[in-house]
This record gives structure tokens, sequence and C-alpha cells, in this order.
């Protein structure tokens, strides 16, 4: 009883706030639901004290005598939990269970904490004060939200030691998304701050302390980022000004995508020049830059175009999150990479220059002593070369990789049906978020879920009987009506999730209508409904009651008399009126001559999880499926269908197993598709990236079942967007090998995985980690689980697959260098069969036979097409010029050989230039084999 009235204490006090609308006072009153409005503008209030009309006198009402209590507030209670509907309790009391809005409270819907039907050992209750939704009235709307703050502020503040309250508004969840990302822009902000700093000191090759100033690139890294960023401001802003709707999912998710991308490209262009080439005797700046840009253009091209492709495909999508996302990501990688090979290489030229010239970074006007250092590789660069690809492509290292990653996919396989559908409402709610307890309780105590219309669309015909029969649920309706079917339903709540009979407008009209009621009565004089309240010796009833007049009315009779019944407002003598329960359930059209569309309200079971819901609504569906059918009105213009409030959310999920399926199919055929043509048409090796990235994208399923991760349209965006980084990962892996001189396919595996891993390790692995990680400190759950979860897997995922399985897969089942010899076409012309010169040449190693010997040349930093292994005989001693050198005849082209007296390693300059596609001279290393030995290339 103490506890009661303190309850009802709490709801008198939120029923008397009062909030500042723009100067203007704003109540409860103001925009709460009143159904008999306007004879009776009491709110209405789902709560038990409503059966003791909101009074501490109905609740401490008692019947007594000295020795014994016939009658008190707990014997009221269990009356009208059985009976919510009484306007009288039988007892001593005759008190009303009817609420003071002239509704029901039914128990399932204020208790919460028992079991069966045992409401007397409840251990919740629920208030819910329903508020009107003004969806076209900014006014009224602003009200509304005025007051819902003002509880809030209110809820907050209140304590009371004996009651454990949690609550929560319609306002709730988006105000606590918005405190939310604005708890996180410091999280993001220090994320992507810690990205910038590293790209833009990693970006530098420092050879020495005395020369760092100089070598650091601290500038060109930030312009990088800015290009970076500049890509993501135009895709906003072309489809943004083309009417594409943003949403928060592409400015998360988006940056991060190309900041990947556009930083791998960065640190390849870059670290070409740095480690991987020397500038050619009398070849200016911008013609190394060239060459080198036509040695990993197409390689970026290649990840950047298939990127794209994949990004637009994905756009295909029926899910507006993943369409929005494809459309934007599409965009912008294609700009960056138009904006990289531009901009960012004359950016690159002017940074050269200043380097060269020995001018400080930031600082470039200030010009420092020449000092004369060594060129050395870098560090990631060296272990990349000499220890990293050695190990991993040992003979005894290769098949465990293979097991390894075989196991881990077969692992992934078969949890992948196991991953969760669905998004969990408080992953979308911030740690200290109030509305976290009101989930929980609602989920621990309450009984009855969200309240689900069976809505039959326009065109049914209620004024005959058959289409009565097909609806109703009374004596002589269909035992498959529209009613039966949602009871029948109810009765296997826990396979059906539908947990109560449905409210009939049908049924209730024909109780009130018939001739036993005193409900339906009119005017004998003028027609109009005269109230079961009124007593007036001219109020007629409206039926006789003749064994036609006790049947159910129909025709005009059936139509005649309904707008009476929703327009009754339940009272002592009649409690079936229409008018709370109803008036909006039926909708009248020509005049109120005849029925529209109607509903038939029931109530779900409690939905605890994202699959209770998904699952509500599928058999929500397949009820009304099954009532249309039993109808006849499949295939008519008019059907039935179901609608709960939460199906708008769920609606998506009925299909995204679907929708991811055929988005990362069409990602990976199009991976497949683009990455065969621009190698070449090398359709073995399209085949193996696709292999590797739909590995991937496998294992992600393996990481989100392990790290209860749940398929929904931010981590479908994710796995659509860890598909194109994926990309990025292997194909610059893939072209380096298939360009690869190397005569196997180990040593060409290892040739790729040292000169273009490191790239991709420190522009993407090392350049996302560290922002990676700050995202684990976010307040925000869905920021740690889809963003930080998820990322990481990515990151990790794309690292392990493209650095470590894709080139021990490639030294398997790569595909034959592109160059052979044919063995029709002759030799180059040979002067001479002696090999003494050459033998001199390399006099601290002999030859290992006497006889004719090839000096094999090779031009690495050439177009593909122009590298081309070589024989070459030498000359006679005879013929050898004054200055030592030897001469040779190569395709038409006269050269000298200079010797330089480095074992296998000599200079050839051909006389006239031999010159690339590009206009560059060749410079070419050359080596000796005899004419029985392998090529050592």
């Amino acid at each position: 009883m103490f506890t009661n009235a303190k309850v009802l204490d709490l709801q008198t006090d939120i029923e008397n706030l009062v909030a500042d609308y723009n100067g203007e006072n704003v109540t409860l009153k103001d925009i709460c639901i009143s159904p008999l409005a306007p004879y009776n503008d009491n709110c209405t209030i789902l709560s038990v004290l409503n059966y003791f009309q909101n009074s501490h006198d109905v609740l401490n009402h008692v019947f007594h005598d000295e020795f014994y209590v016939y009658a008190d507030y707990h014997t009221h209670f269990m009356y009208c939990v059985s009976s919510p509907v009484a306007l009288d309790d039988t007892s001593k009391l005759h008190d009303p269970c009817l609420g003071t809005f002239g509704g029901p409270v039914f128990p399932w819907l204020a208790l919460g904490g028992y079991e069966g039907t045992a409401y007397n050992n409840a251990t919740a209750l629920v208030i819910t004060f329903p508020v009107n939704n003004y969806l076209n009235d900014t006014e009224k709307l602003g009200k509304a939200l005025a007051w819902e703050k003002e509880f809030i502020s209110f809820m907050k503040n209140y304590s009371n030691p004996n009651l454990n309250i949690s609550f929560s508004s319609e306002r709730s969840i988006e105000d606590e998304i918005n405190r939310e990302s604005q708890s996180d822009i410091s999280t993001i902000i220090i994320s992507y701050v810690i990205m910038f700093v590293y790209v833009s000191l990693a970006l530098g090759h420092i050879r020495s302390f005395h020369t760092l100033l100089v070598d650091s690139k601290i500038s060109l890294g930030i312009a990088g980022i800015l290009i970076v960023l500049s890509s993501v401001c135009c895709s906003l802003g072309i489809f943004s000004y083309a009417g594409l709707s943003l949403t928060l999912i592409v400015i998360e998710v988006i940056p991060f995508l190309v900041l990947a991308v556009g930083v791998d490209n960065i640190f390849i262009i870059v670290q070409a020049i740095q480690q991987r080439d020397d500038r050619m005797p009398h070849e200016e700046l911008h013609q190394q830059i060239g060459r080198v840009l036509g040695d990993v253009a197409p390689s970026m091209f290649l990840s950047s175009f298939c990127e794209t492709v994949v990004f637009f495909l994905g756009s295909l999508s029926n899910m507006p999150a993943v369409k929005s996302f494809s459309f934007f990501a599409g965009l912008a990688i294609i700009i960056d990479f138009l904006l990289q090979i531009s901009c960012f290489v004359s950016l690159l030229g002017l940074d050269l220059k200043r380097q060269e010239k020995n001018r400080m970074d930031i600082l470039c006007c200030v010009k420092l002593p020449v000092e004369q250092v060594g060129k050395t590789d870098g560090i990631l660069f060296r272990f990349f070369k000499k220890v990293y690809a050695p190990f991993i492509l040992k003979e005894w290292v290769r098949p465990l990789v293979v097991a390894l990653f075989v196991g881990m996919l077969s692992f992934s396989i078969a949890v992948i049906d196991k991953v969760e559908i669905g998004l969990d409402q408080r992953l979308s709610m911030p740690d200290d978020s109030y509305v976290l307890d009101y989930f929980g309780n609602l989920t621990e105590y309450l009984h009855t879920g969200p309240p689900v219309y069976f809505v039959v669309q326009d065109g049914h015909d209620y004024q005959t009987l058959d289409g009565q029969n097909q609806v109703c649920g009374g004596v002589g309706c269909n035992n498959d009506s529209l009613v039966q079917q949602i009871y029948s339903a109810s009765l296997i709540s826990d396979y059906s999730k539908i947990s109560t009979t449905p409210s009939s407008w049908l049924d209730d009209y024909f109780d009130w209508v018939k001739p036993q009621s005193t409900c339906c009565r009119y005017y004998n004089a003028t027609g109009a409904f005269c109230n079961a309240s009124v007593v007036d010796p001219s109020c007629v009833r409206c039926r006789p009651s003749t064994p036609s007049g006790k049947q159910r009315p129909n025709g005009t009779e059936f139509i005649k008399f309904l707008p009476m019944f929703l327009s009754d407002n339940p009272n002592v003598k009649c409690g079936k009126g229409g008018h709370a329960a109803y008036s909006t359930a039926v909708v009248l059209k020509d005049n109120a001559t005849d029925v529209g569309a109607t509903y038939f309200m029931s109530y779900h079971s409690i939905l605890k999880n994202s699959s209770d819901s998904i699952e509500a609504m599928r058999m929500a569906r397949e009820l009304a499926h099954n009532i249309s059918v039993s109808m006849g009105i499949k295939n008519e213009t008019h059907r039935v269908f179901a609608y709960s409030v939460f199906y708008v959310f769920y609606e998506q999920y009925l299909t995204i197993a679907k929708d991811t399926a055929l988005n990362l199919g069409v990602s990976l055929v199009a991976v497949l598709v683009v990455t065969s043509i621009l190698l070449g048409f090398e359709l073995w090796s399209g085949i193996l990236v696709t292999l590797t990235i739909a590995m991937i994208l496998v294992n992600m399923f393996g990481v989100m079942w392990l790290w209860g991760i749940s398929l929904n349209a931010v981590s479908l965006v994710n796995l659509v967007m860890s598909c194109g980084i994926s990309v990025e990962f292997c194909s610059h892996i893939i072209r380096a090998f298939s360009v690869s001189t190397k005569s196997t396919k180990v040593e060409r595996a290892k040739e790729a995985l040292a000169h273009i891993g490191s790239s991709v390790f420190s522009g993407i692995t090392l350049t996302k980690f560290g922002g990676i990680l700050i995202l684990a400190l976010s307040k925000s759950q869905i920021f740690q689980v889809f963003y930080f979860r998820m990322y990481l897997a990515i990151v990790l995922l794309g690292a392990t697959h493209g650095l470590i399985f894709l080139p021990v897969l490639l030294s398997y089942a790569g595909t034959a260098p592109s160059y052979h010899r044919d063995p029709q076409k002759p030799r180059p012309k040979a002067f001479a069969d002696s090999h003494a010169p050459c033998k001199a040449a390399f006099s601290n190693r002999p030859l290992p036979h006497e006889g004719p010997t090839a000096c094999v040349t090779v031009s690495p930093s050439s177009p593909p097409q122009a590298r081309r292994l070589t024989k070459l005989k030498c000359w006679p001693p005879a013929a050898v010029p004054a200055d030592g050198a030897v001469g040779v005849e190569v395709e038409g082209h006269q050269a000298f050989w200079t010797c330089d007296h480095k074992p296998f390693i000599s200079v050839l300059t051909t006389v006239p230039p031999h010159t690339d596609s590009l206009g560059v001279s060749t410079k070419t290393k050359a080596g000796l084999v005899t004419e029985d030995d392998p090529l050592p290339f």
C-alpha cells in the first residue's frame, strides 16, 4: 500500500509537469491522447493506478468492520485485472475499473515480473503516457518535444530509496545518440590525428641525423592527406548536389576507406623513388618521376579502378545505407586516384627539388650546408627484403602457411550461418545512458511486446453476411476468419509471437447493436443517436427484439448504426461504446455510407532481442498472408497486412542475408573481371586475387561470430568496404608478381613481396592500426563493436592474407613469367665467340667452362613490353676498343659494355640510346651465364 501511494505521487508529479516552449507553458493535457475528447479531456495513462481512478481516496477506499475487512484496494485490484473494462467491481466498494480516460488498462501492459496470470505477484509496475505524434505540425511537435525534455530532466533528478526506476521517452534514443556522437567527436579526431601524424613522419626516408630536417616529408604528407580529404569532400558535394541523401554511416566510413586507399598509393609512389630507384645519367628529375610513375601507376590504377567498380556495383543493393555508401565511396576513390597522379605527383616533384637543394622541410626558405650522405634503404624495406620475404617463402614455411589459412577458412565457413542478424538497440546507446536500464528492465520484467495491427485494406465488403463471417470471431463466423486466426496464433505465442486475442471492432459492434443491449438507441423524432446514459422516453432501441432483429445487421442497416457506435462513449450503462477504442480503427468513406480500411489490434509477445523482433515481423506477415488467402483477397486490389511501429527498423533484416550474398558476390565478380583485364588478360591471376579476397570476406564472418558482431546495415557496409580495402592489399602484390622477371615462382613472389610489401604494410596496416586502437576508448558501444572491432579485423585479415597467404599462394599456383624466348627467333648478331673480355671483367669468379659465353641483359625499369632477356656474345679480344669496353649488337643497335670489375654487375649503355616507351634512356644491369646455364633472373 505504501509503495502504491508513492508510485501514485510520482505519477501525479509527472502529470503536473510544466514545460516552456517559446515562452508558453506546456502541460501533459496539451499533448496527450484523450480518446473521449471533448466530452472527457482526461489523458490516457496506462497504469494500474487507473483502476483507482488515479486518486488517493479511491486507493485508500476500504469496507470493513471491527472484525473483518470485506473489501480494499487488493480486492478491487484482483477484480480489475480479470475485468479491466468493468464499471463496477461488484464488491462492497462498487468502484469502477475503467480508466479515467474512458478505456481499459490491461494488466499485461501495466504489470511485470509475474508468472502466468498471477498478477498479484507482480514485481514491476509500468506507467505509460501516450503522446500525440504531430507529424506535419511543427508547432505542436515542438511542444511535445519540450514536455518530453522536461520529463527526462525531472526523472533524472528524481530519487526514492524504496523505488528502482527506469524511464524513457520517444525522444530519448535520438537525444542519447546525439550525445554519444558529440562525446565521440574527440575520440574520432584523436584517431585521425594519429593517422595523420604517422603518415607525415613515416613518409620521409631519413638518411642520417644531420639530414633529418631535409629528408623529412611532413609537408608532403600533410598535402597528401589534404588531397585524400578533398576527394571525400568532392564526392559528398557532387552527390549531395544531385540530391542523394547523406547518412551517418557515409560520414563515418568514407574517410576511413579513402584514407586507407589514398595513403597506400602515396607510400607506393614516394617509396618507389626513395628506396628502389636511382636517377640515370643525364636524366632530369621530371624524367625520373615520369619513369617511376610509369612503373607504379598501373598498379595504382588497377586497385583504384577495381575498388570503384566494386563500390558502384554495390549501389545495386536494395538497402538505402549500402546504396548511399557505395555511390559516395566509388566516386571518392576515383577522384582520389586522379588527384594523386596529377596534383600529388606535382607536389612530390617540388618536394624532391627542395630536398636536392638541401632546404628544410616546412621551412623551405632555410637552406642547410650540403653534406654528402650515402643512399640507404629504409629499415622496413630492408626487413621485408632480407628477412621477411625469404623466411615466409622457405620450403618448410609455405605448407604451414597454407594449412593455417585453410583452417581459418574452414572454421569461418562452419560458423557463417551462426552470425546473428539485426542490431541490438542497446548498442546504439552510450555506456552511461539511462536508456540502457530501461531496455534491460523491459526485457526482464515485461510480458507483452509492442502492439501489432492487422489492417484490412479498402475494398472488403462488411455489409454482407459472407464478408462479416470472413472477419469476425463470434458465433457463426468462419473457423478461419481473421479474428479466429489471430486468436489461434495467440495460443502458441512462443512460436507465433502473438500474445493476445485481437480487439475486434466488428464483434463489439454486433454486441453493441443487438436489441438485448441498452447501448444502441436513437431519438424517434430526429433519428439522432441517443446515448445509453440519457433518460428520455423518446429514445428507442435501434433494432426490434424479433428473430430477425436479433440477427446481425447487414446491408444499409449495418452502415446506418456504425457511425453511432464509433461516436458512443463508454458509460456505466453501456461499456461497449466504440469511441475510445475504435474511433481510429475504422475509416468511413463516401459520406459515411461505406466502410474503407480497418484494423484489428493485438500485441506481440515480449521481444528481447533483434532476432525476436525479426521473427515476430516475419510471423505476423505470414499470418496476414494466410488471412488474405482464406478471405479470398490475395490477388485482389486489397489485402490484409500486418504493421507494428518497429517494423520499419527491421524490414531490412528479412532480406539482408540475400542482399549480403548478392552484394559481395557481385563485388567478387567485378574484382575478377577488372583484375584479369588490367593485368593483361591474365585470368588465372584474377582468379587468385578473387580467391584471396573471398577468403578475407569469409573470415570476416568468422570474426563477427567470435566477437559477437551481428549482420545489419552497418556491418554490411563494412563488409563491402572490406572487399574494397582487400583489393588494395592484394592488387599491388599480384601485379608486382606478374611483371617480375625472375625465373621461378618462388623468386618472383619473393621479389614482389620485398619490393611492394613494405609500402603496403606501412601505407595501410600501420597507418590504420594506431587510429583504430583509439576507437576502443569510445563511449559508444556501436563504435566499439562495428568500427573498432570490424576495422581491426579488416586491417589484420587484409594484411595477413595480402602479405602472407597471397605470396605463398603465388609461389605455388602463380602464373608463368610473361616473357619467353622464341626458339625460332635468331639470336642477336655476334661478332666473335671469344669470351675473354667477359672473363676479364669478372676475374674474381672463373667461368664454369671454356667456350662461348652469353652476357644477359635486362632492363628492370622499362615497361613490360620492353623487358626482354637478350643473350649477347662478347667481341673477340682483338676487337676490344682502346678504352677496354666490350662491344655488342642488340636488335640493330650497337652498344658498348663498360666493365666495372664488380662480379656479375656491369652497366650497358646503348648507342644510339635505346629508349623505352616513355622516352627514357635504358640503364641495364648485366650478368654472365653460359649457353647451357639457366637464366639467373
